[in-house]
């Protein structure tokens, strides 16, 4: 799965898709501090799933109407990162096809999939 993941994803679980084959961009790798507007221009652009755990994305996507190929929000709050990497790794790959053209809440219990 190709996968741009926010400057507010943990490295650790950057790593870990990467380690799963998947490719995956990092933002505060390749331009560190650009707004949300241009990450998510970004991801429709070359059309890879977005990976954040910035909530303003939400109102990006929902109430200015702007389309993603699919978003994850990750809201992992206070789990250890190795812990927050294999949540993220487990839920992409038992819900890859569920995922794609969707918003995605991510909770260390569950993953709410909503189709836009």
């Amino acid at each position: 799965m190709n996968i741009l993941a926010d400057e507010s994803v943990d490295q650790p679980i950057v790593n870990r898709l990467r380690e799963d084959g998947h490719t995956v961009l990092y933002v505060a790798e390749m331009d560190p501090g650009i707004s949300d507007e241009v990450v998510l221009q970004e991801a429709n652009n070359r059309e890879f799933l977005l990976l954040t755990a910035d909530k303003d994305f939400g109102e990006l996507v929902f109430r200015q109407h702007r389309l993603a190929p699919g978003v994850i929000l990750i809201r992992l709050a206070g789990l250890a990162t190795k812990r927050k990497a294999q949540i993220v790794s487990d839920s992409i790959r038992k819900h890859s096809e569920e995922i794609c053209q969707a918003f995605s809440v991510m909770t260390p219990d569950a993953i709410r999939i909503r189709h836009k």
